[in-house]
């Protein structure tokens, strides 16, 4: 399966969304600080959207990111194989996310391979399920994660556990960049 392929997948499902809760571009954009324009873009596939708009609309419509893109893909299957998993890369922030569990909704917990460039930084406004479970593995590098008023630094082998509330940033080490796995327990 291409990018293109799941771009164009994202994009249309986007717009189904917004249809389906009889939204208007514009009272999206009222809901997510996103830009008419912008949006119309996104949903046209002209644009990919970058991870924190993406959290933005994963905000707006109740959904995890991890949610969403599986929902772009083709068929649900038990074994996913390293070649199969889909990849979405963020490029204005140096963010690469791997789904490496296979898609499905009648699981509760998701593995996402998570890379971010050297001195890379993602600002979240708002987690897209107030509390959501997550545990956070680094496997290279050095990463920094702030929540509301705490902070915690994590180096190689060293695993984060939290509940995910308000708002959120990950930032790699300037030099080493971060590779991680996370896991997503969904409610």
């Amino acid at each position: 399966m291409s990018a293109l392929d799941t771009d164009d997948r994202l994009a249309a499902r986007l717009a189904e969304l917004r249809v389906q809760r009889g939204w208007s571009l514009d009272e999206l954009a009222m809901a997510t600080g996103i830009s008419r324009a912008s949006l119309s873009r996104i949903e046209r596939a002209e644009t990919s959207p970058t991870a924190a708009l993406l959290n933005r609309l994963c905000v707006a419509y109740g959904l995890t990111m991890s949610r969403l893109l599986s929902e772009v893909e083709e068929e649900a299957v038990l074994l996913l194989k390293a070649e199969q998993q889909p990849v979405w890369h963020d490029e204005t922030s140096g963010f690469q996310r791997r789904n490496i569990s296979p898609p499905a909704t009648h699981f509760r917990a998701e593995m996402i391979e998570g890379v971010l460039c050297p001195g890379a930084r993602i600002d979240y406004d708002a987690p897209p399920v107030q509390g959501l479970e997550q545990h956070i593995w680094l496997q290279s590098g050095e990463l920094t994660i702030s929540m509301d008023n705490q902070r915690w630094t994590l180096q190689a082998g060293d695993c984060l556990r939290f509940h995910l509330t308000g708002k959120s940033a990950f930032a790699a080490h300037p030099v080493g960049g971060a590779r991680y796995i996370l896991v997503v327990c969904k409610p």
